[in-house]
């Protein structure tokens, strides 16, 4: 229900700003609206309304209140397809709107905001997760924490040498972090199935168990902290170098920070899982996971691991999206 009333009145902020367009240039396409697009009260309540709709649907810190009870709550198959899918579409609109609609209207301060809340949200996200007793709800947190990588992509594309790299890096971290949080947040759901609780104390040794679904969480973290060879480790690197070419050195501090942060909170749970149980951990063996729950979980979580090593074409195909030329690598 939370998630509900949220989704809605992000819609209706971003509803309201198209009929502002509308009613000031008499057409919604996209392509006409970027070359009629001037400075006017209509425009700038526009780009208010829209974009603080699009941030309310992505769950952009502070504005990320809803997502953590909403996605820990909601049965594992809807948590995975919440934080792998639904997230990525509002920060899509979102850039499309940002890059080609009004980017002669929007002064480079405006990007700059956008990247500091990306990096509060990296900052912040990841140290909620690393106090977090439950594992849906860690995935929550940290799912805060990688929404806030995306948004560092505002004020590095401002460079424009180097936008088609920032573009291309966080376009490409959004496709690796679908992947591989919806792979953890599926065998996040097996476990619960299987053990009956996710409490991340209850769960020491379940790696002898349900070798799969823990070696699926580890593949996909490896991608969530950024490790090579990941498709994460490619979007981080294309970030990294953007913020440094650009002398945003800030921006790639933060970046390193949130890897080293993400390795502490996804192991609070690996470290346990992969522990030998002591004899009064449990009196009875668990139940073993269905193959046909484990191994899709399994198969996106090595296909976010995969991405790095596609990277390249993948890379240049995204650059034929960006809206300005510029520097890959």
């Amino acid at each position: 229900m939370r998630y509900l009333l949220v989704s809605l009145l992000g819609s209706l902020a971003y509803l309201m700003g198209v009929a502002l367009l509308y009613g000031a240039f008499g057409t919604l396409d996209i392509a006409l609206l970027g070359e009629l697009m001037a400075p006017a009260p209509a425009v700038w309540a526009a780009i208010a309304l829209m974009t603080l709709g699009m941030l309310l649907k992505t769950a952009l810190f502070p504005l990320h209140f809803w997502l953590p009870p909403a996605h820990a709550g909601a049965p594992s198959p809807a948590s995975a397809l919440l934080s792998g899918l639904v997230v990525k579409g509002s920060f899509y609109l979102l850039l499309r709107l940002w890059f080609d609609v009004f980017p002669e209207v929007l002064p480079p301060l405006a990007g700059q905001l956008l990247g500091g809340l990306g990096a509060a949200a990296i900052l912040w996200g990841s140290l909620l997760a690393l106090r977090q007793e439950r594992l849906k709800m860690l995935l929550a947190y940290s799912t805060v924490a990688q929404v806030g990588y995306l948004f560092l992509l505002y004020p590095l594309a401002a460079e424009t040498h180097w936008g088609a790299g920032a573009w291309s890096g966080g376009v490409y971290y959004a496709l690796s972090h679908a992947c591989a949080k919806a792979a953890v947040f599926m065998t996040a759901g097996i476990i619960l199935e299987v053990r009956g609780t996710d409490e991340i104390g209850k769960l020491r040794g379940i790696s002898e168990h349900l070798p799969l679904t823990v070696m699926t969480f580890a593949t996909a973290g490896i991608a969530l902290m950024g490790l090579p060879p990941s498709g994460g480790f490619t979007g981080k690197w294309l970030l990294l170098a953007a913020a440094i070419e650009s002398g945003q050195w800030w921006y790639s501090a933060v970046v390193v920070a949130g890897g080293l942060l993400a390795a502490g909170y996804l192991l609070r749970f690996l470290t346990p899982a992969f522990t030998v149980e002591s004899p009064g951990d449990h009196r009875e063996r668990p139940l073993r996971a269905p193959r046909a729950l484990e191994v899709p979980a399994f198969l996106l979580a090595l296909l976010a691991l995969l991405l790095g090593l596609v990277s390249s074409p993948l890379v240049e195909l995204l650059r034929i999206g960006a809206p300005f030329p510029g520097e890959v690598f």
